[in-house]
């Protein structure tokens, strides 16, 4: 396929390429912001969709749920389709896609209407993040490809912790189609950026033979697992007939998609690349980063909104020096690879500040305010950073050049099932740990306990001096003790999930003695391929 506007792209030799891999770099990082914050945008836009649409709760969420499930089918497949249309075509096309849907989103007048852009829009943004990657990874010679994981990684730990602040202030200051429309001239952006600037793979090998039976099972797979966990929670998992019907069809259909890869002779996804253990540990180790990534984000908003009484634009702004952080990390990382630190030192460090920040979050309480959150914020942000680019280039350091579309496709889409399967158990565990929690609490309020007794009848004469009569009274006292009980039993179901979210990190840090600095890349101060 020709690619479009070709007359943009004024020169597509090696010079011109790493003269621009800087404009190269913002391009596609600019492309996976728009992506990744349209991820988390729409959720604090939900009770405005609703009202505007005539839309129950569980009902909104198919606009959350169809964007991801689209991303998560398109991640894998985005190399394959990067080598079909050509990567530039490819990455003109998916912003193309995005930003109109971002537009008919907007437009949107009913429920239906609005899932269907959504679906669209995920369509167009799943392949970007992988595309990008690979892109940077041909741009930037070795020597300078830990600067360029860097670029990259701002982008990508700072766009799903950007969505909430953005969406409250655009839905509290204009109304919540804007939040899709502010994608237009973004979009718009990225897109001439990308005809401008962005150059085909010199490694593109163009399929002979599509396996769309592959790419059937692999849609119906990953989309079926994405959707049980979405609903999972909700459904109370698999006592529910359609949660069980999911795990039923995505078991199924990914058994028999992996099977078809590993024997057709021209793959979709190329599975064969796991067979470098390195690799196979790296995705390991990225699905719980992003696990612990996705879940904290998750679930510091609950608590902040639910136990702490913040709205979600000030708990957006609580959040964003943690995206800072992260993201302002990334070049601290970049440059001590450069100087011949090793990516294990900085992945071991990452993970103890990330702990510590994550101890800092399980000291939390319901009285705590903005200057108890600031320090562990940052520093679970400055902790991400440190961890997420050198892990990446030691994931991809063995892969050959001509598999990276591949490789990174595979790569981000383990973050994003990490991601999602992170929200998932949270939700889950949050539930369990807090009727654990409140069991334990309510045994220590026997009627035989002075302290109870104290309270009872504090309560009581306060609700009694307010004109309520003895039994009305007492019955008020109890009902505010039962809510003290179980606001104390959430705060401690959410101080013992982040500590786990801690330990998890650390307990992985084994997996890094399988991995190893190619000793060539370790002279160029870089582990990248």
């Amino acid at each position: 396929m020709k690619p479009f506007l070709p007359g943009l792209l004024r020169s597509t030799d090696a010079d011109s390429i790493y003269r621009n891999r800087f404009i190269i770099a913002a391009t596609v990082t600019l492309a996976c912001v728009l992506e990744l914050l349209d991820t988390s945008i729409v959720n604090v836009a939900v009770p405005h969709m609703m009202g505007t649409l005539g839309a129950t709760l569980d009902e909104i969420t198919w606009v959350s749920i169809g964007y991801v499930v689209a991303n998560v089918i398109v991640l894998p497949i985005s190399g394959f389709l990067a080598n079909q249309f050509g990567r530039r075509n490819y990455l003109a096309l998916s912003i193309l896609v995005f930003t109109v849907a971002s537009w008919a989103c907007g437009n949107s007048t009913s429920l239906g209407e609005l899932v269907f852009w959504r679906i669209v829009q995920g369509l167009g943004g799943g392949g970007l993040i992988a595309t990008a990657q690979a892109t940077l990874y041909e741009v930037f010679p070795v020597r300078e490809m830990a600067t360029a994981m860097a670029i990259f990684g701002m982008g990508i730990m700072f766009g799903p912790s950007l969505g909430p602040t953005v969406g409250g202030w655009i839905t509290d200051t204009w109304s919540w189609p804007w939040i899709f429309y502010i994608n237009l001239p973004l979009g718009a952006i990225a897109l001439f950026m990308v005809l401008t600037f962005v150059p085909d793979s010199a490694h593109r090998k163009v399929a002979e033979a599509v396996d769309y039976l592959g790419l059937i099972l692999l849609a119906v797979g990953v989309g079926a697992l994405q959707l049980m966990l979405e609903r999972g929670e909700k459904q109370d998992w698999f006592e529910s007939a359609e949660i069980l019907a999911y795990a039923i069809a995505s078991f199924l259909s990914l058994f028999a998609f992996v099977i078809r890869q590993l024997e057709y002779d021209h793959p979709i996804v190329n599975l064969r690349i796991m067979r470098d253990l390195q690799f196979s540990v790296g995705l390991l180790f990225t699905f719980f980063l992003g696990a612990a990534l996705f879940s904290t984000v998750f679930l510091f908003p609950v608590y902040a909104q639910t136990l702490i009484g913040f709205d979600a634009f000030q708990t957006g702004m609580i959040i964003l020096p943690s995206a800072l952080a992260a993201a302002f990390t990334m070049p601290i990382a970049a440059k001590m690879l450069s100087r011949g630190v090793p990516a294990h030192f900085i992945i071991v460090t990452g993970a103890a500040v990330f702990m510590y920040a994550m101890w800092g979050h399980h000291e939390f309480t319901t009285e705590s305010g903005l200057s108890d959150f600031f320090w562990p914020l940052l520093l679970r942000g400055f902790g991400l950073g440190l961890v997420f680019m050198p892990l990446n280039n030691l994931t991809l350091a063995k892969i050959a050049p001509k598999e990276i579309p591949n490789a990174t496709g595979l790569y981000n889409l383990v973050r994003q099932l990490g991601g999602s399967v992170g929200i998932a158990v949270s939700a889950t565990l949050l539930v369990k740990f807090e009727d654990i929690k409140r069991s334990g609490l309510v045994e220590h309020l026997a009627h035989d306990n002075a302290a109870m007794a104290e309270r009872l009848d504090l309560f009581g004469r306060m609700f009694r001096q307010k004109g309520e009569s003895a039994m009305a009274a007492t019955q008020k006292a109890y009902a505010l003790i039962n809510l003290q009980v179980n606001k104390q039993a959430m705060m401690l179901a959410f101080s013992d999930l982040f500590l786990w979210f801690g330990l998890a990190i650390v307990l992985l840090l084994p997996l890094l003695f399988w991995m190893r600095t190619p000793p060539r890349m370790a002279q160029a101060g870089d582990v990248a391929h």
